[in-house]
């Protein structure tokens, strides 16, 4: 069975930093593209960030500088370190996997995790 769990969400100022966490069981993680993806309020999932197994990456242009997504394979683990957040990043941050950079608008497990919530204030 294919868990995502997220953690590490919370209220902070415009300016400052998070780290969101993404444990994963029941998946070759290995292989997988991990990928974090956001959904604010009102407004489509779309993709924060991806990175494949050996660390090439990809970002939303409106995050670019700002995050920065790794992953530890030894602990199926998937972070993205979030620096100078801005209100409009307010949003529940999901993690799922892709088969490639290039198909992360096809996420590959239906089943999301309950997300972790990141409120930015101004």
């Amino acid at each position: 069975q294919v868990r995502l769990v997220e953690s590490g969400g919370g209220l902070v100022q415009a300016g400052g930093s998070l780290r969101l966490s993404c444990a994963t069981s029941g998946i070759i993680f290995s292989i997988n593209v991990m990928a974090w993806y956001r959904q604010a309020l009102g407004k489509q999932r779309e993709l924060v960030a991806a990175i494949t197994y050996t660390g090439t990456t990809k970002y939303a242009d409106s995050v670019k500088g700002r995050f920065t997504i790794s992953r530890d394979n030894a602990k199926n683990t998937v972070y993205l370190q979030m620096n100078s957040l801005k209100p409009e990043d307010t949003a529940v941050y999901y993690c799922n996997a892709a088969r490639s950079l290039s198909s992360t608008s096809a996420p590959l497990y239906a089943d999301w995790g309950q997300g972790t919530q990141v409120t930015v204030s101004s």
